[in-house]
């Protein structure tokens, strides 16, 4: 097996566990604090390896860009996951974390010019109609018993994959160059930084217990550190679109783990609007073609 469709499966196992563990974390941190430790934990992580291999010095040259890719990578979408996964089920949270490619497929339409073809065409149509049905399904304006509308929470997930997409598109374009494990730590750093003071504001009253810890650090270490290298090594050796294409595995996870360890209840119609939005985002992303219809006179 090529060593990048090993890391593709570890990273969704992983990424797939990392809503478990936001979620967790989230309700006694909140938000901000979460996404914020999540990366600074990740960074902390990562700072010994980057110079123990000696690629402090490539980290530096280019940390304008990396640390650009880690607001939009990381800072960003971490805090609306948090977000959301306090008013959502980790199970819907991760199918609407399955968009990234279909974002990321019009992010490179408008961006580079990279017009679709008539089948990531219908793609593109076929995911966000998925989107929208599911949405129209699972979330509404009414407020649930954490004081919000899980309509918002839909609205900040699919904020977060608008942002992975452009993220993705920006590194291959302009740090394709440096090393995953450059990258993956500088991106960190320039997340931490940009959360450290929203987060300072909207710390807890009270500190959190044990678990929230745990999972928190293990949310930093396994799905921020350790995924992060993964991620950046996919971009390298099998390019954004199939590295993008690892939020179809994702939810399989992300609903087994929520079913077994949370509890979470999964509805017909969620697994339904799933394969829809799977399906288009296959179209959308090239990994799935329409069958081409041969006419003979």
């Amino acid at each position: 097996m090529p060593r990048w469709k090993t890391d593709f499966l570890l990273l969704a196992m992983i990424w797939g566990a990392s809503f478990l563990f936001m979620r967790t974390a989230a309700v006694e941190f909140g938000a901000l604090p979460t996404a914020a430790l999540r990366v600074s934990i990740a960074a902390l992580f990562l700072l010994p390896l980057l110079y123990g291999r000696g690629q402090s010095q490539v980290l530096w040259a280019h940390w304008k860009p990396v640390f650009f890719v880690g607001v939009f990578n990381s800072a960003l979408p971490f805090a609306l996951y948090a977000f959301a996964v306090q008013h959502i089920t980790t199970g819907l949270s991760s199918i609407m974390n399955a968009t990234v490619p279909l974002f990321g497929a019009g992010v490179a339409w408008l961006w580079l010019g990279d017009k679709p073809s008539l089948s990531r065409t219908a793609g593109l149509l076929m995911g966000f109609g998925g989107v929208l049905l599911l949405a129209s399904g699972e979330a509404d304006f009414k407020p649930n018993a954490s004081g919000i509308a899980p309509l918002w929470a839909v609205a900040a997930c699919l904020l977060a994959t608008l942002s992975y997409a452009f993220s993705a598109t920006f590194a291959k374009r302009y740090i394709a160059h440096v090393p995953a494990l450059a990258t993956a730590t500088g991106s960190q750093c320039g997340a931490s930084l940009v959360l450290a003071l929203p987060a300072l504001f909207a710390r807890p009253d009270q500190m959190p217990s044990a678990p929230a810890w745990a999972s928190l650090v293990t949310a930093g270490v396994l799905c921020t550190g350790i995924a992060y290298i993964l991620y950046f090594r996919l971009i390298e050796n099998a390019g954004p679109a199939k590295a993008l294409t690892v939020t179809f595995l994702i939810p399989v996870f992300a609903i087994a783990y929520g079913v077994l360890l949370l509890h979470e209840h999964i509805t017909a119609w969620m697994l339904l609007c799933g394969a829809v939005i799977l399906m288009g985002t296959g179209l959308a992303s090239g990994l799935l073609h329409l069958p081409q219809r041969k006419w003979t006179p």
